[in-house]
């Protein structure tokens, strides 16, 4: 199999290089159709017209269609030897580690692919176009790409001169399709009891946090939160790179984050954009991930009137992630420890932690409510839990519930 895999390598590297060189001798702009029989009859050819033809004699008609395709995606797509894997729905994440390394993620787990690029400069090429398409340069004076295409991927890539193995570059796709609430129940990531209990926080205008770490499926839970949101509400959401798919809602705003361009001029941070959305007469703000300084503003935002907005970040528990909120609030305002929580205490009713079992499931693990403050500690109370065997079961009742009784008549 191994040796296969190099023939057609090999013969697709060749190929690359033929199939280059006859498009650029052509005097008028050539069709994809025109490509792509060019590309077939070189491979399926009985007659030798290059010393790499002799690879062909050891593949079978779908290995030659496979290189085929392969030299088609190097030669008129966007990604190139990428193409494939975008085109693929199963996949959910593209990993690429210099030109010769490529996993993917498909139903939550990573596998390496026998994708390779021909040259680190093809990598580069593919890197640079991408940051093309988003007005944006990725080069040794600036090495760090993080933007979104226009079909929702979000894109991260790093060039060679501070990557040691080569550029890197990660695309994480987005369903076209939007998982809602009732995916979730399916898929087994949350109970149908807890959604419901979720839902009905969400339209009392509780405001809740989603924690849980990489690739737990924060992204994906808020916006299924955002669904119970009342239609006739006004939200502005704020992204440092655009990833919710809020649908049904008329009255949205979503802003954007903007990276300094190569002059280290126009940049546009979360912190300016919560502090924009507030005069803007939201009912609700939802901010996609906290990851800094703009702590400060989103808490001010959950307690100036603002209630049932959401957001989310990381962290490997409930606790753990208020601990994170309050080191990342130390780092905006040099404010006495015991005020900071109970700012945090009084923005945020609720937080949702989302986990990874050992299959690659994703799912919610804790629903826990802020209390307050107790012997100088925010106080937690799990009111749902996930154990192994018994999976998501409710382990106390809802303390505050004046909202509940204000929005619901409870």
């Amino acid at each position: 199999m191994a040796k296969q895999r190099e023939r057609m390598n090999l013969l697709a590297n060749a190929l690359t290089r033929r199939v280059r060189d006859f498009v650029r001798g052509e005097a008028s702009e050539l069709s994809d159709g025109a490509v792509w029989d060019h590309i077939c009859g070189l491979i399926f050819a009985k007659s030798k017209e290059g010393p790499e033809d002799d690879y062909t004699e050891y593949l079978s008609p779908e290995e030659k269609l496979e290189v085929a395709e392969r030299v088609f995606a190097r030669t008129r797509r966007e990604l190139n030897v990428l193409q494939p894997l975008a085109d693929d729905a199963a996949v959910t994440e593209i990993m690429v580690n210099g030109k010769d390394c490529v996993f993917v993620e498909r139903d939550g787990k990573l596998s390496r692919t026998d994708v390779c690029f021909e040259t680190t400069e093809e990598l580069e090429d593919v890197i640079r176009r991408i940051a093309a398409q988003v007005h944006r340069e990725v080069n040794e004076l600036s090495p760090v790409l993080d933007a979104r295409l226009l079909d929702g991927s979000r894109i991260n890539a790093v060039y060679k001169n501070i990557a040691i193995d080569g550029p890197a570059l990660t695309i994480r796709r987005f369903p076209a399709a939007r998982i809602t609430m009732d995916t979730l129940i399916a898929y087994g990531s949350i109970t149908e009891e807890a959604a419901r209990f979720l839902a009905g926080l969400v339209r009392s205008a509780y405001n809740i946090f989603v924690s849980g770490g990489t690739s737990s499926g924060k992204t994906t839970f808020l916006n299924a939160l955002a669904g119970f949101i009342p239609k006739d509400e006004r939200i502005v959401t704020i992204e440092d790179t655009a990833e919710l798919q809020i649908r049904d809602i008329q009255n949205l705003v979503r802003l954007e984050c903007r990276g300094a361009n190569a002059q280290g001029r126009g940049e546009i941070t979360m912190r300016q954009l919560i502090k924009s959305s507030l005069r803007m007469r939201p009912n609700r703000i939802i901010v996609g991930e906290v990851r800094g300084e703009e702590v400060q503003d989103m808490i001010q935002a959950m307690n100036t009137g603002h209630d049932g907005s959401l957001s989310t970040g990381h962290g490997n528990s409930p606790r753990g992630m208020l601990y994170r909120l309050e080191a990342m609030y130390l780092q905006a305002a040099d404010f006495p420890l015991e005020a900071i929580r109970r700012q945090i205490a009084e923005g945020i009713d609720i937080l949702v932690h989302l986990g990874r079992l050992p299959g690659g499931a994703r799912t919610v693990l804790e629903i826990a409510e802020v209390i307050g403050v107790a012997h100088g500690e925010i106080e937690l109370r799990t009111l749902y839990g996930w154990t192994a065997g018994e999976g998501l079961v409710r382990r106390a009742e809802l303390v505050n519930r004046e909202k509940l009784a204000l929005r619901e008549g409870i």
